[in-house]
């Protein structure tokens, strides 16, 4: 795989909206006083996500998400998110891709009845959904330990398989130039928080990203400088 990227054909181009992209620096800026604040950016975060996830679900064939969770924030989106999703009576598997988890966030997924699961044995056809929450804003450089061994197992049926959200970027893709070492899992959509990430009109970002959501959590970003421009198809209020 290294080298080739592997896109996801069958998702349709739609562009709607022109919005800025930022440096993951800058939106790190731009979240530190809500977070000093106590304003709950991961709870808006997560609800958003659900929200999205539950309409995609909808209209699949099966009605089962995996959530791909990472031990960071990234992580914990998802994971809360999957929460909500359970907790709607809606089917979900955990598959942790690291040693430690977002601990808040797997409590509350499994609390709602969320089920862990093993990539060993693992059954693409169960789902209509996987939710990638592997990696975000704070990747840099190769996909390593369980995030890579998921992606390699995944990305060469992402085409065919269900339907793939990214929380914030495809997991190996670099925020802000768009590259990664030839192993990403590509989405058919990616649900970028707060403000779109440089990263993703650049380099490979426009090929594995697919479909771009825009969720706005509050984030104050007059201060930031653009670094450019971002064709998404729709920008969703948390």
């Amino acid at each position: 795989m290294p080298g080739r990227d592997v896109t996801i054909a069958d998702t349709p181009s739609v562009a709607h909206l022109r919005v800025p992209t930022y440096r993951a620096a800058d939106i790190r800026a731009a979240e530190a006083p809500l977070l000093a604040a106590g304003v709950p950016l991961m709870a808006r975060a997560a609800h958003a996500l659900a929200e999205i996830a539950a309409a995609r679900l909808a209209v699949a064939s099966v009605r089962r998400a995996l959530v791909l969770a990472g031990r960071g924030d990234n992580g914990g989106d998802a994971l809360f998110a999957g929460a909500e999703l359970a907790a709607a009576g809606l089917g979900v598997d955990v598959l942790l891709v690291g040693d430690d988890a977002h601990d808040a966030g797997l409590a509350a997924a499994v609390a709602a009845g969320a089920h862990r699961v093993d990539l060993s044995r693992l059954d693409l056809r169960e789902y209509g959904l996987i939710l990638d929450g592997m990696i975000g804003l704070g990747g840099r450089g190769s996909l390593r330990g369980g995030a890579r061994e998921a992606a390699i197992a995944l990305a060469p049926d992402a085409a065919a398989g269900p339907r793939i959200l990214a929380v914030d970027l495809p997991s190996g893709l670099d925020p802000d130039i768009g590259e990664g070492d030839g192993l990403v899992l590509p989405a058919h959509e990616t649900i970028t928080l707060g403000a779109a990430k440089a990263g993703l009109a650049r380099g490979r970002g426009p090929a594995l990203a697919g479909r771009i959501t825009l969720v706005d959590i509050g984030l104050a970003l007059a201060g930031a400088v653009p670094v450019g421009e971002i064709e998404i198809a729709e920008v969703v209020r948390a």
